[in-house]
């Protein structure tokens, strides 16, 4: 792409989000993930047990996002090598201008390069059947290096409103197609893990093997 942003002027070289975050905790990814999950403990107290989900209709992945994104965001202690953002945009694999470039729902960003993010996309699964547009964030968009070009994992969150993760796991598995592994670290949640290799544009040097976490949250308490 002949015109540059302020980033690739700034950062012109890009490694793995996954092999940078290690040199700081070897187990950066586990942590990463464990803000997430304390983040969804604090939105089921603060938000979702204050409320029956089942009346909310309208701009539930956006509301969902905006609520849940402060809670993981306090359970971070400030030291990390990464920080979190909403909303945040995808500019190596852009195309050209006046498109817009992809936008994460979610990302862990690195400070010392924020061109390499770790995203985590989200999408309601209004029952545990309806996976068809989560199965295309993963096929169209992170096996192709569209999303999570400087990662070799990233995270799909299903916002679960009715029905069973243990259902939604098994209809995921079957349309991607993919085979689901127990994350060994977060036995006890809804926590999955999908192994892939993905297709990488000519001329990239993107990580080829990908590893997908899925965490399927349930939304309606009752």
């Amino acid at each position: 792409m002949g015109r540059l942003t302020f980033g690739e002027l700034r950062w012109p070289d890009s490694a793995d989000f996954v092999s940078v975050a290690k040199e700081w905790q070897a187990d950066a990814t586990t942590i990463l993930l464990g803000f997430v999950w304390q983040g969804y403990d604090s939105f089921r107290k603060n938000v979702l047990s204050q409320i029956d989900c089942s009346q909310a209709e309208d701009q539930l992945e956006r509301s969902i996002t905006q609520y849940l994104t402060p809670e993981v965001r306090d359970a971070m202690t400030g030291y990390e090598p990464f920080h979190m953002e909403q909303g945040v945009y995808e500019f190596e694999t852009r195309e050209l201008a006046p498109s817009q470039p992809p936008l994460y729902d979610i990302a862990f960003v690195l400070r010392q390069n924020p061109r390499i993010m770790w995203p985590l996309e989200a999408k309601v699964l209004k029952t545990d059947g309806s996976v068809g547009e989560y199965v295309k964030e993963i096929n169209n968009n992170f096996l192709t290096c569209r999303y999570a070009p400087f990662s070799s994992e990233a995270a799909m969150l299903g916002y679960l409103l009715a029905g069973n993760p243990t259902t939604a796991f098994r209809n995921i598995a079957e349309k991607a197609p993919c085979d689901m592994s127990d994350n060994v670290n977060f036995i006890e949640r809804s926590h999955k893990i999908s192994i892939h290799t993905r297709s990488v544009p000519q001329g990239k040097t993107y990580p080829v093997n990908f590893i997908c976490h899925h965490l399927i949250m349930k939304m309606c308490l009752v």
